[in-house]
């Protein structure tokens, strides 16, 4: 049948498929001619409703993609969809920690199918209920203490669905400077973004801005009008209700948020991108665009953005909207973490003009960026490990250490070299090899103090301590190229 109904009989013969990865008996068998669309076709061959969650994506973010105001108003059938929700529970951790119910992802695999039957069944009945948050203090490199809501399991599972839905929608509008918890995009995405734009454009101030407890604050009636701009389908925007309004559990207590979303949860990254997407990312392209006089520069990562501006009056009239924009959205830039400094090229001669000493420093993503120089006296941003990052991870290897004092040497070993390693892969930038030599350095210290507690007479030879540094703690590697050759191939 051709597209308005009429029989096609016209076959071409099959081509065998270059590449594919099981055998297609059918490969060589005739097939009719495709009149139209053939092209955008991105689906199995069957009328049934059960496409792989790969599929439904592809067809939500093309449509996404083409029509920039379309509103989707199908998602839920999605959700309940029990191959979506096999999928995203095979994708949770197997270790991650209990919500209030106590079930552990193990526990459930045990009656998996059963399981994720029943759960489709309930949300396709909307019998769903979210279950409270379990609230979790960790602590923060600055001495304070960060709360993680730790959620149920079924609701990680379907927030794991909604989750990929939501970035099938929104993630096509999203601004290119925005790099937080993104499909494709890291911190150091964004760390190399902003180096190369301090470089390259004409940034003569920085303004580093944090948003006071951005992720406790934000406002649950704005938030649901935000996702309502690209989402008219109700039942999916009362699942996201029910989140909202499950409350949290901490220390047997339970209590209502009016406010917030809690991190942790899996759903929370994607609801705080839409947020910031229309509060912030959309005025200031605007901003820049219309009132800036000179060049402005913007990279976000989640609630944490750097902005650079040629001239100090946009960065002071912008500073001053900004905390009246945030404002109207209840949100607030936190005082004691914004700061507008002089950064770039001319920083240090102009400073060193004015007798002011040498130019400011801020933090971004665990790097400390410098205005510095190369060895020809181009201007360079030098990047380096956060000390109270560094200090803060220094004490928790200590506390770890001691309870790790009487294992084998071999085991305790094989856990620092995967610390380092870690510590490596994201801190190994050029330029900051003297910080990484540093941490391995006072790491070692550690591990030579534990041993020496651990033995009665308290001595250690430098001789064994040097063939156990040689044995299990690698020495610093550099594993991210320069910014100018990794942004220039990603853009």
């Amino acid at each position: 049948m051709n597209g308005r109904g009429e029989s096609d009989s016209r076959v071409v013969a099959g081509k065998s498929p270059n590449k594919v990865r099981n055998r297609a008996a059918e490969g060589m068998e005739p097939r009719r001619l495709a009149k139209r669309n053939s092209s955008e076709r991105n689906m199995a061959r069957t009328q049934s409703r059960s496409l792989s969650m790969s599929h439904a994506l592809a067809r939500v973010r093309d449509v996404a993609r083409r029509k920039e105001v379309t509103k989707f108003t199908a998602l839920y059938h999605h959700v309940y969809n029990v191959e979506h929700l096999r999928a995203a529970y095979a994708e949770l951790k197997p270790k991650a920690a209990a919500g209030v119910d106590g079930v552990t992802w193990a526990q459930y695999g045990e009656d998996v199918e059963a399981n994720l039957a029943d759960l489709s069944e309930r949300l396709r009945r909307k019998a769903y209920r979210a279950k409270p948050v379990r609230r979790v203090m960790i602590p923060k490199a600055d001495g304070g203490e960060r709360p993680l809501g730790v959620t149920s399991l079924e609701d990680k599972i379907v927030q794991k669905v909604a989750t990929q839905l939501l970035e099938a929608v929104y993630e096509p509008g999203f601004k290119p400077f925005s790099y937080g918890f993104r499909p494709g995009r890291g911190p150091h995405d964004a760390l190399d973004a902003l180096t190369v734009a301090l470089k390259r454009r004409k940034v003569n101030w920085v303004l580093d801005a944090d948003i006071r407890g951005f992720f406790d604050s934000l406002s649950h009636e704005w938030l649901v009008k935000f996702v309502e701009h690209r989402i008219s389908d109700r039942y999916f925007v009362r699942l996201i209700r029910k989140w909202l309004k499950a409350g949290v559990l901490s220390e047997g207590e339970w209590a209502v948020q009016d406010e917030g979303t809690p991190q942790g949860a899996g759903i929370s990254p994607a609801l705080a991108n839409v947020y910031l997407h229309y509060v912030l990312d959309e005025w200031v392209q605007a901003w820049r665009k219309r009132q800036a006089h000179g060049d402005v520069i913007i990279v976000r990562y989640a609630d944490d953005f750097v902005m650079g501006f040629e001239h100090r009056t946009d960065a002071e009239r912008l500073q001053k909207e900004l905390a009246e924009r945030l404002k109207r959205f209840d949100l607030e830039l936190n005082p004691r973490k914004t700061r507008l400094i002089e950064f770039g090229r001319h920083a240090a001669r102009n400073r060193k003009e004015r007798a002011e000493g040498k130019p400011e420093t801020f933090d971004f993503l665990g790097f400390t960026h410098i205005s510095g120089k190369t060895r020809r006296g181009a201007f360079q941003v030098w990047r380096r490990t956060m000390r109270k990052k560094m200090r803060a991870k220094l004490a928790s290897l200590k506390l770890e250490l001691r309870r790790r004092m009487h294992e084998p040497i071999p085991e305790v070993g094989r856990w620092l070299g995967k610390v380092l390693g870690g510590h490596y892969r994201y801190y190994g930038v050029h330029l900051n090899t003297q910080a990484l030599h540093s941490f391995r350095d006072r790491l070692t210290r550690l591990w030579y103090n534990t041993l020496r507690r651990r033995s009665q007479t308290g001595r250690v030879r430098w001789e064994r301590m040097r063939a156990l540094i040689q044995r299990w703690l690698p020495i610093p590697k550099v594993y991210h190229p320069w910014p100018e050759l990794r942004y220039g191939v990603v853009t």
